[in-house]
């Protein structure tokens, strides 16, 4: 064979190239933003923030202003100092060009006590410049008591000269005011959504006391929606609002300021920490340093986890609450009820890149771990109360998540040959269909032997299949995962759905099963019970069941309902079925003066194959109600009130409610 040609450039000392002025950012907006799409623009507007949060957390502005407008333009407004503008004798050059076109020039290299900030976040020397080159357009205005500068810029360039004019009375004497609009050149996507600005300006209002957030949204006609944040106390009032209602120990508060290095020949630097925390029915932790939220925490979080499992388990071992032989507690444990802010700051950080997601500090760690553990050791001792409630809520966490490991073993073994098509060998009366392509097969699961005989002989083989459940199924809200394993119905059911099941320890989510659902094996599920009292109880007890082991079939839309008809009527030749009253209503005005018989609807046994097939199970006639999270968690919600053990909420309901279920009664 010959050999192809490829004719290419040569690879030589001039094909080397490098990238200068804006398209360092506009070319490659990844590399200082994180990505060039929604995220990398929504980070432009974290940057420019953080310069106004500098200027508050410096003790200059108690007010923020951000403006979202209509054309995706943003506009953030301080009270600060201003930012300079002018001629810098130094490096002999204009201010405007090192801190807006010039990457690594900045005033906050130097966090010390000569320096214009000491505890700041924007260190890198990147944001606005970055913001700046990546913008289709950028006005800047600067207050600094007597004068106000103002430039202009577009993608990238200076558009205009620097414009010096003196403050008159009535105008802002101080502060800075960035208006620019992301460059769709450079991003995929501008258009930040409301709720990334709000929740982005309540974490800096939690972490910024006392400083006011204001942010304004453009909405017709030129009109502002307006919405505040403020906490006076910030992370403090803050956990107050989290925990409250939901709170098993009262919020701690603790301060602390130190110095160290990360290393012995590296510099001295200050480090700070506001701490508050408390033990509550529904775990969180949020981590901030020098106002930046860390989303993925680094130093701080592994200091956390390292103090509190250490000094809880410590306490354990000295009250004696370990069982024999028992294994000891980790933290996964603890953080499904630990609710902590922990808000920090340092004069040198080590961020893992320039978005500010994660900090490596060493000495970080080490001062928080000791200062946690210690005092965790006081807060032990001095609130008893407190320390017991906390072991007893541990070990309760510990203990769930070992006896659910135990169920989960025995329920694979009981599924462990349900991944096959074929399982009508190994599930007593399951009725399968021809078809093994799971994209079209529907499960129909009915109550009792007649139901399933009427389906049966109703559907369509070819992609229906029949799965009888014999009586009410087991109520899996009320009942301990080792009963509801042992039921055979579940198991059954949960054979034939063939994906597995879904197990969440402790008070937050946390699977711990096999579930995996690529292998389940139906297109649709659908409840389908008789239209009387018993009918609808299955149905909610079946509801229950996918809700506490199977949401994600909830989640994905793979669970329906079938509506039965309530009323048969017959005209002559004509049938007709009616769904409900109105329905019932309607049929009869448009039959008129003809003669008809009206029968409520019987159980699903005792219908014809014919209206099987043409109510509840043709593609084209049917109606199935698509089973949706909230409705899941509504019926939940109620079945716990009505059969559950929620006694004082179920009088009140029954109080409130119970005239509206008068005509229903059975008696």
């Amino acid at each position: 064979m010959a050999k192809k040609t490829v004719n290419k450039t040569a690879y030589d000392d001039q094909s080397i190239k490098s990238l200068k002025g804006a398209d360092r950012v506009r070319k490659k907006p990844a590399a200082m933003l994180g990505s060039d799409d929604i995220l990398g623009c929504q980070h432009t507007f974290i940057e420019i923030l953080a310069n106004a949060v500098d200027e508050a957390r410096e003790g200059y502005g108690t007010e923020i202003i951000v403006t979202k407008y209509k054309d995706f333009s943003i506009e953030v407004e301080d009270s600060g100092r201003g930012v300079p503008l002018g001629y810098n004798e130094s490096e002999k050059r204009w201010n405007w060009d090192l801190v807006f076109c010039e990457l690594y020039a900045g005033g906050k290299y130097y966090n010390d006590d000569e320096s214009a900030y000491e505890f700041s976040l924007g260190t890198n020397g990147l944001g606005a410049t970055a913001t700046q080159y990546s913008s289709e357009y950028m006005n800047v205005k600067s207050y600094n008591g007597v004068t106000l500068s103002e430039i202009d810029f577009k993608r990238g360039e200076v558009a205009s000269e620097l414009r010096v004019s003196d403050i008159k009375p009535g105008m802002k004497k101080y502060g800075t005011v960035i208006k620019w609009r992301p460059d769709l050149e450079v991003f995929k996507a501008i258009n930040i959504p409301y709720e990334f600005f709000a929740k982005t300006l309540l974490r800096q209002s939690c972490v910024n006391a006392g400083v006011k957030f204001i942010l304004k949204d453009e909405r017709e006609n030129g009109k502002f929606a307006t919405e505040e944040f403020y906490y006076e106390n910030g992370i403090f009032d803050y956990i107050h609002e989290v925990s409250e209602g939901i709170a098993l120990t009262p919020p701690v508060k603790w301060h602390f300021e130190t110095k160290g290095r990360d290393r012995e020949d590296l510099a001295e630097y200050k480090f700070k920490a506001d701490i508050t925390f408390c033990f509550s029915q529904s775990g969180m932790a949020e981590y901030y340093h020098n106002s930046s939220f860390l989303e993925h925490p680094g130093s701080p979080d592994r200091a956390v986890k390292n103090a509190f499992q250490y000094s809880i388990d410590k306490y354990i071992k000295a009250q004696n609450k370990y069982q024999k032989n028992e294994s000891k507690i980790s933290f996964a444990d603890i953080q499904d009820n630990l609710t902590i802010i922990i808000n920090s700051a340092s004069t040198q950080t080590s961020y893992e890149n320039q978005t500010k997601k994660a900090i490596t500090n060493e000495f970080v760690y080490k001062a928080l771990y000791d200062y946690i553990k210690q005092n965790l050791e006081i807060y032990f001792t001095e609130n008893h109360a407190q320390a017991t409630t906390i072991i007893n809520t541990v070990l309760t966490n510990k203990r769930s998540k070992e006896e659910i490991n135990t169920h989960i073993n025995t329920i694979k073994k009981k599924l462990a040959a349900s991944g096959t098509l074929d399982v009508s060998n190994r599930v007593e009366k399951f009725i399968p269909c021809n078809t093994k392509d799971a994209n079209v097969r529907e499960v129909y699961i009915v109550e009792g032997d007649s139901a399933a005989t009427s389906c049966k002989l109703g559907r369509n083989a070819d992609f229906q299949a029949i799965m009888p459940v014999r009586g009410k199924t087991i109520n899996c809200m009320k009942s301990t995962y080792d009963k509801i394993f042992s039921s055979d119905i579940i198991v059954d059911l949960l054979k034939v759905i063939g994906c597995g099941v879904e197990v969440k320890g402790g008070k937050k989510s946390e699977n711990l099963t096999t579930f995996n659902y690529d292998n389940l094996k139906w297109n649709k599920i659908i409840i389908c019970t008789d239209a009387d009292e018993d009918g609808f109880q299955i149905r909610t007890l079946l509801l229950t069941f996918f809700y506490k082991l199977l949401p994600t079939l909830i989640e994905k839309g793979k669970i329906y309902i079938a509506e039965s008809p309530l009323f048969e009527i017959t005209a002559g030749s004509e049938t007709y079925f009616a769904y409900n009253e109105q329905e019932k209503a309607e049929v009869l005005a448009k039959l008129g003066n003809k003669k008809y018989t009206i029968q409520r609807s019987k159980g699903l046994g005792e219908n014809t194959p014919k209206m099987m097939w043409q109510t509840t199970m043709c593609p084209q006639t049917r109606r199935l109600v698509a089973v949706t999270p909230t409705d899941a968690g509504e019926t939940a919600h109620m079945f716990e009130v009505l059969l559950g053990d929620a006694i004082r909420e179920r009088k009140r309901y029954i109080t409130e409610n119970g005239h509206l279920y008068v005509a229903d009664a059975d008696i």
